[in-house]
């Protein structure tokens, strides 16, 4: 497979990809588009990496996304105290906590454990 070496080459491969965005399951461009978004994909993870949520962030989205209130995370965390002081970066979560949140809301642990304390 081909490497994507430079961004002239990665403006040609979307422009493919998404000429190809159509394409009927079990054809040839199926497969000329698998091929060609591995690529994007290579390349984009090289260049353009997303970093990984702190974990207040991904607690954050969680709520958001689920429609949860502080009073939602106290089987998780405890007291609205707590929370509270979680929430404004004042307290780093347990590990305790963080497989509770992970568990409870499918959090990835990966990112709630990091500088999550002992």
């Amino acid at each position: 497979m081909k490497r994507i070496t430079t961004e002239e080459e990665y403006d040609k491969a979307l422009v493919v990809v998404l000429d190809l965005m159509n394409a009927k399951e079990g054809t040839e461009d199926a497969e000329r588009l698998e091929y060609w978004s591995k690529l994007v994909e290579a390349y984009e993870d090289e260049h353009y990496p997303i970093p990984m949520p702190t974990p207040l962030e991904a607690i954050e989205f969680a709520m958001e996304q689920q429609g949860l209130s502080l009073r939602d995370l106290q089987p998780f965390l405890g007291s609205e105290e707590v929370i509270s002081e979680i929430l404004a970066g004042k307290r780093r979560l347990t590990m305790e906590m963080a497989r509770a949140l992970h568990s409870g809301l499918g959090i990835p642990l990966d990112t709630l454990a990091q500088g999550a304390e002992s």
